[in-house]
């Protein structure tokens, strides 16, 4: 299928694809989910390759239960910025969710050394319960 130049197509600029994500992150705040999935599933058409897009929908995913696509939209994320802790916690969490219980457990423990404090101890605290 051949990519198709939205943001050309409908004139639209950066600026307003910002404006688009603070109103999705305004819903996710609220805790208004499927509202902001929308949102963000515009995005990732409009923009195909934010990483914060991709992150957003997995966590949005991830907290809804719907778990594969979770894994999907952050594995998508990790290709490109594979150094963002908090995609590769999610990831850790989509995993344990699916089954993948040794996968899950080696990305948890190469979390662990994270800089962040708070990663490292939500990755042990997620090999602790599920061992």
């Amino acid at each position: 299928m051949e990519d198709i130049a939205w943001m050309d197509i409908l004139g639209m600029n950066e600026s307003q694809l910002d404006d688009i994500r603070f109103v999705g992150y305004s819903y996710v705040k609220q805790g208004k989910y499927d509202i902001a999935l929308t949102f963000f599933e515009a995005l990732t058409v409009l923009s195909k390759n934010n990483a914060y897009d991709l992150q957003t929908l997995g966590a949005l995913h991830l907290q809804k239960g719907d778990n594969m696509s979770a894994l999907n939209y952050l594995e998508r994320a990790l290709k490109i910025d594979p150094q963002h802790s908090g995609t590769k916690l999610n990831r850790v969490k989509a995993l344990f969710a699916l089954g993948y219980k040794r996968q899950a457990i080696e990305s948890a423990h190469a979390l662990l050394t994270d800089p962040s404090q708070t990663i490292a101890n939500h990755a042990q605290a997620l090999i602790a319960s599920h061992s």
